[in-house]
């Protein structure tokens, strides 16, 4: 392998999670890095994709991400969309860069597998992702038009950590409203770290004396295959066996915890509509067979005032890649190689089509089952020493392709240095943008 980027030029898609590390890990290889992000800010989902009790961890993940971003041989790029400002063919083959990493994550919400839903967005129909930040800056104030609802008995599509993160927020912040009509105050966070039972214990009180109807999540698998954790790859019988167990034990500890219900085995089939508004969702019950999910002729109906759809996060599409289905058409999914790009390296989410930011720390092996119930909330010790252990793994095999693909290539002429260079100070340029630092004070910290 290659140990030495000198001289090369690599551009980095996304500033976030994954991109800060792989911008970090090549120019600690000599490699000089260009990282874009079309944000003004580089936090991605870190900023708004999880719910607002994670403070101290997404305080503790913006300095990780501003210290690499401001490392030696790294420059950052705001406010530029790859695609739409610069034309991704043209960055990839006429700009000078011997690499281009694509680490722009899963921000499009995945839609509902039911024709028609679509519909009804907007009107009985939500999704995750404008859900969670609606939740994040209504208290604030500082997102006009930023506004969410709360209803008993919402019905959640999903099964993985985003949709559990949906459902703690109606129990979590319904349990408060109704407290405070009883005179007692608490709040979100308190909730979320000492859990509502304990809180109720506290103050002499019984979850059903509430007359709170949770939020229920209605899951295609069973509740062992829950996607909060992964299994490592090549992973024998007995050790799925113990993955799975792992994923049973932690979701059992969020819903005593949290007081949500899951409702495992069910798949959106159908819609029921009542006087123009998405009232409910036909479900179909399945079974697994060799591990693939297979329908069966029951079915059954449930209705709510509300259903918010958390059944994944995909890749927003760039125009000039090619997709397949809801994700980029990778060639080789291991390393995230695009046909016809060769130069062409992608890492994290937009891989995987998670959106979740503990899974965006790695795509190729599994995440530890302490950190997961850290980021759950119901594991033991440090949380966010938990979060802060998931090291990218992901990140250095991708880093380690790369250099790699160096190895045999040659670096770009002092004239095609010097053309890419000037490229960049012109988009510098075009948003106002010096220095690292100067900008950050410039756009402000995120709320």
């Amino acid at each position: 392998m290659a140990n030495d980027g000198s001289g090369h030029f690599v551009a980095v898609i996304g500033g976030a999670t994954a991109g800060a590390e792989v911008a970090s890990r090549l120019a600690d290889k000599g490699v000089n890095v260009f990282v874009f992000e079309q944000n003004a800010r580089p936090y991605g989902k870190i900023e708004d994709g999880l719910p607002r009790w994670h403070v101290a961890l997404r305080n503790k993940e913006y300095g990780v991400i501003d210290e690499k971003l401001q490392k030696e041989g790294v420059t950052f790029v705001p406010s530029t969309k790859i695609g739409e400002d610069v034309d991704f063919k043209e960055l990839v083959e006429d700009w000078g860069f011997s690499a281009v990493v694509l680490a722009n994550g899963a921000w499009r919400d995945r839609p509902v597998p039911v024709d028609g839903a679509e519909e009804y967005v907007g009107n009985g129909l939500v999704y995750q992702n404008p859900f969670v930040i609606a939740f994040n800056h209504h208290e604030k104030g500082d997102m006009p038009g930023a506004t969410y609802e709360l209803h008993d008995g919402a019905i959640i599509l999903g099964g993985g950590l985003a949709s559990i993160d949906v459902a703690k927020i109606h129990t979590l912040q319904r349990t408060v409203e109704v407290l405070r009509e009883r005179g007692i105050e608490t709040d979100v966070e308190e909730l979320e770290i000492k859990g509502i039972p304990r809180i109720l214990e506290k103050h002499g009180l019984e979850w059903d004396e509430l007359g709170i109807t949770p939020p229920t999540i209605y899951y295609r698998r069973r509740i062992e295959d829950m996607p909060v954790m992964s299994a490592p790859p090549g992973a024998d019988e007995a050790r799925l066996k113990k993955v799975e167990q792992g994923r049973a034990r932690m979701v059992g500890k969020s819903t005593s915890k949290y007081l949500f219900n899951i409702e495992p085995l069910s798949a959106p089939d159908g819609l029921i509509v009542e006087d123009g508004r998405l009232a409910g969702i036909v479900f179909r019950r399945t079974k697994i067979e060799n591990g693939r999910v297979v329908k069966q002729d029951e079915t059954y109906e449930v209705r709510g005032p509300a259903i918010i759809s958390s059944i994944g996060s995909i890749p927003e599409a760039i125009p000039g890649i090619g997709m397949n289905g809801e994700l980029f058409d990778f060639k080789d999914w291991d390393i995230g190689r695009l046909d016809g790009f060769p130069t062409v390296f992608s890492v994290g989410n937009v891989v995987t089509g998670k959106g979740n930011i503990v899974a965006s720390r790695k795509h190729a092996s599994a995440v530890s089952e302490a950190a997961i119930e850290a980021y759950l909330g119901v594991g033991e010790g440090d949380r966010d020493a938990a979060i802060g252990a998931l090291t990218a793994q992901g990140a250095e095999e991708t880093v380690g392709d790369v250099l790699d693909a160096l190895g045999d290539a040659a670096p770009p002429s002092d004239h095609a240095a010097q053309a890419l260079r000037e490229r960049v100070g012109k988009l510098h340029e075009n948003v106002g943008f010096t220095h690292y630092a100067g900008w950050k004070q410039k756009v402000g910290d995120p709320c």
